[in-house]
């Protein structure tokens, strides 16, 4: 097994790590969601962000960011699709989480700037969602409301565009599953989610 390889499999086998933890909080929530499909999932989306550190894609300072937000997006969008909902056990715990990663993110070469964007991020990006969810109720819940803001600061530390590309990209997305299902009521979480994990594997500014 080559060292590339080793990396890789240790890498998703410590996202897998993190399903059991993460389904029993959520099962707890009255959220319960199927361990082996969250396992896979966050498997996959470790191993992702280390192969793309490992291509040189950015600095190994931003690692933790989009490791840390698949461990949380990966339950969290299955809670979401199965049962409509963004329970508080996960969603309220992301923003230290992110806090923590952005803030290592900044100690560890990205500077002072990453953090102070990802501080508006998370102001511009929570607040924009939060006056839609006052302007209109049913086109968006409160746990959207709630994960936005700590999805903002993601955002606003891999770049000022990353906050209006993932807006736009996970509307798209939520029209694309409300076309599919032929259904109106479609959870806005999981394309949320997905939106703010692309533009971290892919950001612009780290």
């Amino acid at each position: 097994m080559t060292p590339t390889t080793l990396l890789l499999t240790t890498a998703a086998a410590a996202g897998a790590a993190t399903a059991p933890p993460t389904a029993w909080a959520l099962n707890r929530a009255a959220a319960p969601i199927p361990v082996p499909a969250t396992a896979v999932l966050a498997a996959l989306g470790v191993a992702a962000a280390a192969a793309r550190w490992l291509a040189g894609g950015w600095p190994g300072w931003w690692l933790p960011v989009p490791v840390l937000l698949t461990v949380v997006a990966a339950p969290l969008a299955l809670a979401d699709l199965r049962h409509l909902r963004l329970p508080d056990v996960l969603t309220l715990p992301a923003y230290p989480l992110f806090g923590a990663a952005v803030g290592a993110a900044a100690l560890g070469g990205g500077g002072p700037s990453l953090a102070v964007r990802a501080a508006a991020g998370a102001l511009l990006f929570g607040g924009a969602h939060a006056l839609v969810h006052r302007a209109v109720p049913g086109s968006l819940g409160a746990g959207d409301v709630k994960l936005s803001g700590s999805l903002g600061a993601v955002l606003g530390a891999a770049g000022w565009p990353a906050l209006a590309l993932a807006a736009v990209l996970a509307a798209l997305l939520s029209l694309a599953v409300a076309v599919v299902r032929k259904s109106h009521r479609v959870p806005h979480g999981p394309a949320l989610l997905t939106a703010t994990w692309l533009c971290a594997l892919f950001p612009g500014a780290p």
